[in-house]
């Protein structure tokens, strides 16, 4: 039923049985994608109507609430970007979004006004060519993130194409892709998609973004393997998302997962403020509970960090450490270089 088609219509997803109807839900396909493939659909238990799967995927009509707080751009790409397609927030690194699509699109992402049929697309090839001559002038950048949408929805004959020419800039070292696809759609994960993410001279990292343990089917856990046999090193992105994985139990059993199928965590984000996400979001004090927890529970190893993105592009603070004080709802955040920014959501 769910686990044939890729779902992508308030429509198919009645067909597949993840929705009673779509009542409401053709308002909320107006605004935001809909992805659900079917390496996903075939792990949301319809049964259960809290699903923490179903939840990440599948669209409700608690989208169509914005608050006050919520931001069309809530991390500030657009500040940060000197051409399409690249982001240059820190000195030594930028992002390239070379895509604007993705294999499934999740209900909370902080992206979701770019990407989709409707969002900014693909880069052209004059875009691109101009993304990798800004990337070639400017000699401090050592690492280039390839995110989007989701750069693994390229072709391995595109992936190539750009890791030549990544391959041709000295100074980069470092080439990271952001993915959702070994887990969503693993299948993809071949020999060929392998190949094509090394390059001569260059360091490839991919960080695999899953928000809860059962994410990690056996195909998954295969694409994972025949990524790391492959020789490319994997770290974690996760979301910290009330409904989801806002337990420690829970939240422990994913970093373990992690780690037991040789992915460092790296980054557990507190959920963005983008449009229609409110539900999503627990307060910081208790995701710092949340972390706090982890400690002596699980290795060392396993643990993530805990990751603000400070609204307006002011780059990432580690809000399980010192860089955040306040309370009330009103916190101060440090960002990378010392500046004091208020953060104080609904």
């Amino acid at each position: 039923m769910g686990g044939i088609v890729h779902i992508k219509t308030t429509k198919a997803l009645v067909a597949a049985g993840l929705v009673a109807d779509a009542a409401g839900l053709d308002a909320v396909a107006a605004k935001y994608a809909i992805g659900i493939t079917p390496a996903i659909s075939a792990l949301i238990d319809r049964d259960d109507p809290t699903d923490p799967i179903a939840r990440q995927f599948v669209p409700t009509t608690a989208e169509l609430k914005t608050t006050a707080d919520e931001r069309v751009d809530p991390i500030g790409d657009l500040a940060h970007s000197p051409v399409e397609g690249i982001v240059h927030r820190y000195p030594d690194r930028v992002l390239l979004k070379a895509v604007h699509v993705c294999p499934v699109y999740c209900r909370f992402c902080f992206r979701r006004e770019m990407v989709g049929p409707q969002g900014l697309g693909t880069l052209t090839p004059s875009e691109l060519d101009a993304a990798i001559a800004y990337i070639a002038a400017h000699s401090e950048i050592w690492e280039v993130i390839l995110t989007g949408g989701d750069p693994l929805v390229l072709s391995p004959r595109r992936l190539r194409e750009i890791m030549v020419r990544l391959a041709d800039i000295a100074h980069v070292m470092i080439v990271r892709f952001h993915t959702r696809v070994p887990v969503v759609e693993p299948d993809r994960v071949d020999a060929a998609m392998i190949e094509a993410l090394k390059a001569s001279g260059k360091t490839t990292y991919l960080a695999v973004h899953a928000n809860h343990p059962r994410e990690f089917s056996d195909s998954a856990r295969a694409a994972v393997a025949r990524l790391v046999d492959g020789g490319v090193v994997l770290v974690s992105q996760s979301v910290l998302l009330k409904g989801v994985n806002d337990d420690v139990e829970t939240l422990a059993s994913l970093m373990k997962t992690f780690v037991e199928n040789r992915i460092k965590p790296y980054y557990l984000h507190h959920p963005d403020l983008a449009p229609g996400t409110s539900h999503f979001r627990m307060s910081i004090a208790e995701g710092q509970a949340l972390v706090r927890a982890l400690r002596g529970r699980i290795s060392g190893l396993a643990q993530p960090t805990y990751i603000l993105d400070i609204p307006g592009g002011h780059g990432k603070a580690d809000i399980g450490a010192s860089t955040i004080t306040g309370g009330d709802g009103c916190f101060t955040v440090r960002d990378w270089q010392g500046i004091e920014h208020s953060y104080a959501p609904d």
